[in-house]
């Protein structure tokens, strides 16, 4: 290996490991916003619901596709929403192209016999998708506020309750609450899912929001001010992340979000990995996509501070994350054999080493937000530590897959919005498997995980001849995502 080649290796592992490390710090400065936070505790104005004058009129929104098995747990779980029928409608956007069309149009039609102002709303076309279907029903909505949920969600019967009055404020313009998981202990891959999602909403969410700065509506759970989706250029299908879109138009634009942790919105994580990949990948490509349209206008902002600006563009870069860390894993073996070749650049290996600070951050930024759910028992902490690393492998065991969907959406490449397929799962004993939505093809992805699982193994191996075992933890954790993310894909083709 020549030297010019070696010291580039050098140079783009040394520069993925920086990124890594300024997305720990800004990770560890949210959890010092999350913790200052979870101290105060903050007045806003608010409606008086007790008071008919101060009852604003609410459209629910519910956007769908293909959604049998969940259909009639959805509607029935609105119907149950308390809020004074004179003042609320309910929107079912149903783009669906199959038979639960048919069961969909029937309940709604019961539902209106019982006198709620509730109306199924199909489209020639998905055009735009699902921000296609939401700025259709806008149009015709009679709401100043539109809640939106998608077709998994479950929201109390008080849920209006607790998060219109906040409206009260003029300069509030979205409302979101924390997504709860009624499935989170099905598998380890719907456990990690949770793991994963609840740091978003406890410490990502309270520690930007907290500090003012820029939050994301969560595309589902919460509720916009109508007139703020108007001002802020209202819904766009040009990425595939539109919340994130909106979201960041609106707060440009100086409306203000709120969000509420102590309000729990229950849904359904997806139990079959070709279901998580396909969220995954719309999540991380919307991500990428977002942070190409969006980017130069938060950095040239004059309305919003450094600090938030800061904030603002490592949020936008979050899914980024993933191609630093996959290059830092495909890196890492070329790197083993340079630190025992080249004697001469042992300081680089010392320097690099410092970067380990960002896993020892994200554990105790993750802890954090753990116990703030599960609680902090002695067991609890054990079971965190199991559950951390189980997390932090699999997430290396996707990185190829989302390092894919962040080049796609860095490069500009346009996709399809695939939806997530929903099973209806709430217990151990429910199964998946007859779900009419899961994709039937593999992953072409699979070959070069299975690719990767073997090439790590071989970096395992390498610690034994050249007798450096730094990297032999990393390596192993690499093997186990890479296999776990490959024969789980073989499987739930079962």
């Amino acid at each position: 290996m020549g030297l010019a080649i070696v010291y580039i290796i050098i140079a783009i592992y040394s520069t993925a490991l920086v990124l890594i490390f300024f997305y720990s710090l800004a990770q560890l400065n949210l959890l010092i916003n999350y913790l200052g936070y979870k101290k105060r505790n903050e007045e806003a104005p608010k409606f008086n619901l007790l008071d008919p004058k101060e009852i604003p009129f609410v459209t629910i929104q519910l956007p769908i596709y293909n959604e049998e098995y969940v259909m009639e747990r959805l509607l029935d779980n609105i119907a149950k929403i308390e809020y004074p029928k004179s003042k609320l409608e309910i929107q079912v956007l149903d783009d669906s192209t199959d038979d639960s069309v048919v069961e969909t149009a029937r309940r709604v039609t019961e539902l209106q016999e019982t006198g709620l102002d509730i109306q199924h709303i199909r489209r020639e076309n998905r055009q735009g998708f699902k921000a296609g279907a939401l700025k259709e029903g806008l149009e015709i909505a009679k709401g100043d506020f539109i809640a939106i949920f998608d077709a998994d969600f479950l929201p109390e019967a008080d849920w209006l309750k607790k998060t219109v009055p906040y409206f009260k404020d003029q300069e509030i313009g979205v409302v979101q609450t924390r997504w709860g998981h009624i499935n989170r202990d099905y598998s380890t891959l719907t456990r990690i899912q949770a793991f994963a999602l609840d740091a978003h909403f406890t410490l990502e969410q309270v520690g930007r929001n907290s500090k003012g700065h820029f939050i994301n509506f969560n595309g589902t759970a919460g509720i916009w001010r109508k007139q703020c989706i108007l001002d802020a250029g209202n819904w766009e299908g040009d990425t595939l992340t539109e919340d994130l879109d909106l979201s960041y138009r609106a707060q440009l634009k100086n409306w203000k979000f709120k969000y509420l942790e102590d309000v729990e919105t229950p849904a359904e994580l997806p139990v079959v990995i070709s279901a998580a990949r396909s969220q995954q990948f719309r999540w991380n490509k919307g991500g990428a996509e977002n942070f190409r349209k969006t980017v130069l206008s938060v950095i040239t902002a004059k309305n919003i501070s450094f600090k938030t600006k800061f904030h603002g563009v490592m949020h936008l870069l979050n899914s980024s994350m993933f191609l630093c860390v996959f290059i830092v894993a495909l890196l890492s073996i070329p790197m083993l054999y340079i630190k025992n070749t080249y004697g001469h650049l042992g300081w680089i290996f010392k320097v690099t080493s410092f970067f380990i600070l960002s896993t020892i951050i994200l554990f105790v930024c993750y802890w954090f937000t753990y116990k703030s759910i599960q609680g902090s028992s002695f067991d609890n902490f054990v079971d965190y530590i199991k559950l951390f690393f189980t997390f932090f492998s699999v997430a290396l065991g996707f990185s190829l897959h989302n390092t894919v969907a962040v080049l796609e959406g860095h490069l500009g490449k346009r996709s399809e919005f695939v939806r997530t397929p929903k099973f209806n799962i709430n217990s151990i004993k429910d199964t998946w498997k007859g779900n009419k939505y899961l994709t039937k093809k593999l992953s072409p992805n699979m070959i070069l995980e299975f690719a990767l699982m073997i090439y790590f193994l071989f970096g395992m191996y390498s610690a034994i001849p050249l007798n450096d075992y730094g990297l032999f933890p990393f390596h192993l954790m690499l093997f186990l995502g890479f296999g776990f993310v490959f024969f789980n894909s073989l499987t739930s083709k079962a």
